[in-house]
């Protein structure tokens, strides 16, 4: 898995206010689409093309489309549902499809509890959104999951990751033989032992929407 992490000015300025445990509800949202609109514009430099023919007011010229099947943006519920719009943004003609999981507090494992993708993903490239990156076993299950329906060509968005978790997500992919990328503002410390990646920004499905309890 390739991994890219994005320097600049306006991601770090961005991050830190998403950090800030003072920063309130509306704001982190807003900062958070903000934030993956930066992290997508890097994430789809490999985007498909094709050229195409167009007349401007002067002339004949040739540029270029998106080629077709249109990408399929992923959010891992729920808190991958906060970097959406910050995605669309920027690829408003891509597809969307969803994938739940959850994390077991106690063994930190995944599991899949639910999805709403096509059956066949065969030529399709995926872009998967999930905030946090801590111990890697969400994504790297969701990556497994869209390469088992044909999906050849994935880049995962990440807010932040952490040292284990994409050392996990290695592991985990090695054997895929599908290009997967990694693209994150930035990569943290370490994780705690429950799993929380320090100094992080928290649970970021909770200070997108609220507790889940």
């Amino acid at each position: 898995m390739e991994i890219r992490v994005i320097e600049h000015p306006l991601v770090d300025h961005k991050l830190t206010k998403l950090r800030d445990r003072h920063t309130e509800q509306p704001t982190f949202r807003r900062l958070v689409e903000e934030l993956v609109t930066l992290l997508a514009y890097e994430a789809t430099r490999g985007v498909r093309v094709n050229e195409c023919q167009i007349e401007t007011p002067v002339a004949a010229t040739t540029g270029t489309k998106l080629a077709h099947p249109a990408p399929l943006v992923v959010p891992i519920l729920r808190a991958g549902l906060g970097m959406l719009d910050g995605m669309l943004r920027l690829v408003p003609t891509a597809e969307v499809g969803f994938l739940g999981m959850i994390r077991d507090e106690e063994t930190l494992q995944p599991a899949t509890y639910a999805e709403r993708l096509p059956q066949d993903l065969s030529g399709r490239q995926c872009y998967v959104l999930d905030p946090m990156l801590a111990t890697g076993g969400s994504l790297g299950e969701a990556i497994k999951f869209l390469v088992g329906r044909g999906a050849d060509d994935i880049t995962a968005i990440c807010l932040l990751a952490a040292p284990e978790g994409i050392e996990n997500i290695q592991a985990l992919l090695a054997d895929l033989h599908v290009p997967c990328t990694l693209v994150v503002a930035a990569v943290d410390d370490h994780l705690n032992d429950v799993g929380y990646i320090v100094p992080g920004l928290g649970d970021a499905g909770d200070r997108l929407y609220g507790l889940a309890d």
